[in-house]
């Protein structure tokens, strides 16, 4: 994503900080997925290892920069979700990650500026790697930025989460998002789009470049014949198995609110179901219930299966 007008005012406060020489030992960047939270953090990291300063961002061209562009710049730690033993892509950062990185920061800077950590995701640390950079936390050393990136921000331990300044990334307005969106260049209906993301710009892009609405149009179309008794729901359960289940989920969530909010206001809802209010609600949060279920290591199609039941929603 690039610098899009809603990250303008929390970057000027940023470069503000940095020219003054107040920034802090570590900073949160927080936020949906989608709102370029990464964006401006690495945004971040390029202007502080950068030596020549263009208008206020990194130039890109001098050694810090290309050092960095090359992910080799000595005074920059990256700690992502690593792989085990197995090859396999953990799901959580280990304690042996944090541990290396905060003895790293201890280290006198090799370039003689900024050494930085950049923590991506820190909602992804489990109670021992939090514990060991709660350390660090309260003991900085001199000249060295601890920067975290969470969709999360509340799986961080409170401890974690006091120690840092946060700096919110939220969505923007419907003009800005909307604006952002038609300079990207893809193909199909910005406005369906960013209603489908429920106005975020980076979740729409991603409807978009990844064809994903006519997938959302089905999920409408099938939910609507299972109300109407068209549907077989285990043949539907058996389909969206196969095909993106979280994903049919949130979109089936997403219509069952928009259907209730058409009740509420008498209209006719996308679902034309006639189903009361209080059920659609039930059936809203068992589909938000059984995407959480399907985060762990279970078979789908009895969780979708029991969702598409429609066991909370009386005729």
């Amino acid at each position: 994503m690039s610098a899009p007008a809603w990250h303008a005012a929390p970057w000027m406060r940023l470069c503000a900080d940095a020219e003054a020489n107040r920034l802090p030992h570590a900073l949160l960047f927080q936020g949906p997925v989608g709102v370029g939270k990464r964006v401006i953090a690495e945004r971040l990291v390029a202007r502080l290892m950068c030596t020549d300063l263009q208008d206020g961002d990194a130039c890109d061209r001098c050694p810090g920069c290309r050092l960095r562009a090359a992910g080799t710049h000595p005074d920059l730690y990256r700690v992502s979700l690593s792989t085990n033993r197995d090859g396999k892509l953990r799901t959580e950062i280990v304690v042996d990650q944090i541990r290396g990185m905060c003895d790293r920061l201890m280290l006198a800077s090799q370039l003689g500026g900024w050494r930085i950590a950049l923590i991506d995701p820190a909602d992804a640390l489990n109670p021992a790697s939090a514990n060991a950079l709660l350390k660090t936390l309260e003991e900085p050393p001199l000249d060295a930025l601890l920067l975290l990136v969470a969709d999360h921000p509340e799986r961080l331990p409170a401890t974690v989460r006091s120690r840092c300044r946060r700096v919110a990334i939220r969505l923007p307005a419907s003009a800005d998002a909307l604006e952002w969106l038609r300079t990207q260049g893809l193909p199909g209906d910005c406005e369906q789009a960013l209603d489908a993301a429920d106005g975020n710009p980076g979740l729409a892009a991603r409807l978009l470049r990844d064809g994903m609405l006519s997938r959302r149009e089905a999920v409408r179309s099938e939910l609507a014949q299972l109300l109407a008794q068209r549907a077989d729901p285990l043949a539907l359960a058996q389909a969206w198995s196969q095909d993106e289940p979280r994903q049919r989920l949130l979109f089936a969530a997403q219509w069952l609110a928009h259907e209730a909010r058409a009740e509420a206001t008498g209209q006719r809802g996308p679902l034309a179901s006639g189903r009361e209010i209080a059920n659609l609600t039930r059936w809203f949060e068992q589909a938000n219930s059984a995407r959480e279920m399907l985060r762990g290591p279970v078979r789908a199609e009895p969780v979708l299966l029991d969702f598409l039941g429609l066991r909370t929603v009386a005729a």
